[in-house]
């Protein structure tokens, strides 16, 4: 998964496309969970299967936002590279089980948010980025927990290209960057130690 992720980010074929360097930041975040995971630093667990041998799994924990982002852009890089069906596949994958962990967490609250796997995230925003990292913040300001799941796919609203509350964000992102003099691109924004209540994957 890995390996194929890494198809798709810090590609010198799509370096001169609008928005690359932001999303790269977007998906290398992702990216590094995943190495991590692999190499056993996040979650592990050990089970037996029906044969009774013992097998390895490897898991990162990730915030539903985070994954939702890192999925769109990850799409809007492959349509512009070479890729083949086991990428698809695997891509096929993560939306499935994304999809189904939301399902097992809020089956009413999931329909809301299937269309943010499916292109509802406009991933061709020069600031992705932080959209992301002001909707994550937002989300886990709220605490957490399925009450507060409820509030995601309002939220997540901002993400949706002519939107008013994509306007209004952008509007305050290249405020904030003519007041900073740089690009609205170039904009971190801080955590302010904010407890992440992850999902496990």
């Amino acid at each position: 998964m890995y390996n194929v992720i890494g198809k798709f980010w810090n590609d010198e074929q799509i370096h001169n496309i609008n928005g690359f360097e932001n999303r790269d930041t977007l998906i290398s975040g992702f990216s590094y969970e995943l190495r991590h995971a692999f190499q056993g630093s996040r979650l592990t667990k050990t089970k037996s299967h029906f044969s009774f041998e013992q097998c390895n799994y490897f898991g990162v924990k990730i915030s539903w936002v985070h994954f939702l982002f890192s999925l769109s852009a990850l799409r809007l890089n492959m349509s512009y590279t070479e890729s083949n069906k086991y990428d698809l596949s695997l891509f096929l994958q993560m939306e499935f089980w994304l999809e189904n962990s939301m399902l097992s967490f809020d089956p009413v609250t999931s329909k809301k948010l299937i269309p943010f796997i499916n292109g509802g995230i406009f991933a061709a925003n020069e600031c992705l980025y932080q959209f992301m990292r002001s909707i994550n913040g937002e989300y886990f300001s709220l605490g957490g927990g399925k009450s507060n799941f409820k509030k995601l796919p309002s939220l997540l609203d901002r993400a949706v290209y002519f939107s008013e509350e994509y306007k209004s964000y952008m509007s305050h992102l290249t405020n904030e960057g003519k007041r900073l003099k740089c690009e609205p691109s170039e904009l971190e924004l801080s955590d302010d130690e904010i407890e992440y209540d992850e999902i496990e994957w």
